[in-house]
């Protein structure tokens, strides 16, 4: 029997996953890492804090398998995709706090785009003009450290971060996919751009190099955690390992991945389409020597992380889970709109001034309605993202393939079904990231032989299909359309 690894660096926690040669799960190990809020809009990491649990999380899933580091043909790697650090070249440290997704500190940075300019960038990225993405966070952390010896500073996103680690400061590289959302690789040639770098102050030489998702990266050092040298053959972004793991490998397939935040990704092929309609052109998937795969993507910055907020910052909740039960205790929201722009809206609004809005309250509201509300929230903008990528696609939706955490929460699925007016479904195995990283770094070795052995391994463990008469659809969205207005403007 041969094994492949995952190593799945989400916003909240990192996941070491084992998958045997039929794509089952043999043994996984998780751990939580801090959120760090230095003030209000900074989201911050301990990169330190990432590898040591990286480490730990190794350890214990080789451990849980009864399995040894070399028995592992591969590993791939994915990450939440914009978090970015800088470290030493030399000492391998740190040189600060990573700067996380959500951060909204560098939107000033970007204010020193002129139009013309800001219309460049997105014409060789695909990307809007937001602090969501690396190159303001590289800015601000070279204008930070602008006293150091800039020949021995690293930037790059955690990928990078981690590969540099596993493989005993040895290899500094990224792939197309993470690659495509720093703001600095031109979506055309796959490499980095003079221009972009040039108006964000980043050199070349900080940069790791960019290959294929389906390729070799390098081995891990025998003497980090895994304890021998194995592969590293695949990584991928995490909403595009999603997308791998989904397998939609076709152009016009699609997923939608519930984490920290909502991610709808849409296969294009080998064309690159531009939205008009608030989405980003991102790279899908690349093999080693082959033509590059595009999507179109709808981010939306919080949803799970919506109802962390009410566990930890109102507690109204005692675990995430807890939701469904106080959700269905009442038969609707009351009335009660929960818009948790809490840095911003991301696609299709890309509007970084706005901020988190409870509406529509009334002496009778409870934490009930605030639960339920939240939910609906989740389901809302997921729509907005596809109903955006059905007006660029030209593509009718008739089922969504979904993922991620929130998915076993059935109330949330047939809330998000009612809002689509569509099917949703879900697979077997609910963490299709972590998958997608294994088949990544499976095929690129040779576990197996194509994504048609793949495609045939993917299996539906629940569909929900949507009430044609509820009004969550109609006057539902109507008034979630309105709370989004009161958003804006928030932040001058």
């Amino acid at each position: 029997m041969r094994y492949i690894g995952a190593l799945d660096q989400g916003t909240t926690s990192t996941r070491f996953m084992i998958f045997d040669e039929s794509g089952a799960v043999v043994s996984s190990d998780q751990r939580e890492h801090r959120q760090i809020l230095p003030q209000s809009g900074w989201v911050e990491h301990d990169a330190n804090e990432i590898w040591q649990r990286t480490q730990e999380v190794i350890r214990g899933a080789l451990t849980i398998a009864g399995i040894e580091g070399d028995q592992l043909s591969a590993i791939g790697i994915t990450n939440q995709r914009e978090t970015t650090v800088a470290w030493n070249r030399t000492s391998g440290e740190p040189l600060s706090n990573a700067i996380v997704w959500q951060d909204t500190r560098t939107t000033e940075i970007l204010s020193r785009l002129s139009e013309a300019e800001k219309s460049d960038v997105i014409g060789r990225t695909g990307l809007a003009i937001a602090p969501y993405f690396s190159a303001s966070k590289m800015t601000w952390l070279l204008e930070l450290n602008h006293d150091l010896d800039q020949s021995e500073i690293c930037l790059g996103t955690i990928d990078s971060w981690l590969i540099f680690k596993l493989t005993g400061n040895r290899v500094h590289a990224t792939d197309v996919t993470n690659a495509s959302r720093t703001m600095l690789m031109d979506l055309e040639t796959l490499d980095w751009d003079p221009w972009l770098l040039q108006r964000f102050a980043v050199k070349r030489e900080m940069l790791p190099e960019i290959k294929a998702s389906v390729a070799h990266f390098g081995e891990t050092d025998p003497a980090g955690p895994l304890g021998a040298a194995v592969p590293i053959a695949g990584v991928l972004g995490d909403q595009q390992a999603a997308m791998f793991g989904q397998v939609c490998f076709d152009r016009g397939e699609s997923k939608t991945t519930y984490g920290t935040g909502n991610f709808a990704l849409f296969n294009t092929g080998s064309e690159i389409v531009r939205s008009r309609h608030g989405l980003l052109t991102t790279l899908c998937y690349q093999f080693e020597g082959k033509a590059p795969i595009y999507a179109l993507e709808g981010s939306v910055a919080v949803t799970g992380s919506a109802v962390q907020w009410l566990r930890d910052q109102l507690q109204i909740i005692e675990k995430s889970s807890d939701i469904e039960a106080l959700a269905k205790s009442v038969a609707d929201s009351g009335g009660l709109y929960f818009v948790p722009a809490f840095s911003g809206l991301f696609a299709p609004y890309w509007r970084s001034d706005a901020r988190g809005v409870i509406v529509g309250m009334t002496r009778a509201s409870t934490k009930a309605h605030i639960a339920r509300a939240t939910l609906e929230a989740i389901c809302y903008q997921t729509r907005d993202v596809l109903d955006a990528m059905v007006k660029d696609s030209g593509v009718k939706l008739r089922e969504m393939k979904v993922d991620g955490g929130i998915t076993v929460n059935k109330l949330c699925m047939q809330l998000q079904a009612d809002i689509m007016q569509i099917d949703i479904s879900r697979p077997v195995i609910n963490e299709t990231t972590a998958l997608g990283a294994a088949y990544a770094a499976g095929l690129s070795v040779g576990v197996w032989s194509d994504q048609e052995v793949l495609r045939a391994k993917w299996q539906e463990s629940a569909r929900f299909q949507p009430d044609r008469q509820s009004p969550l659809a109609t006057d539902g969205y109507t008034r979630w359309q309105k709370a989004i207005t009161r958003t804006l403007d928030w932040v001058d």
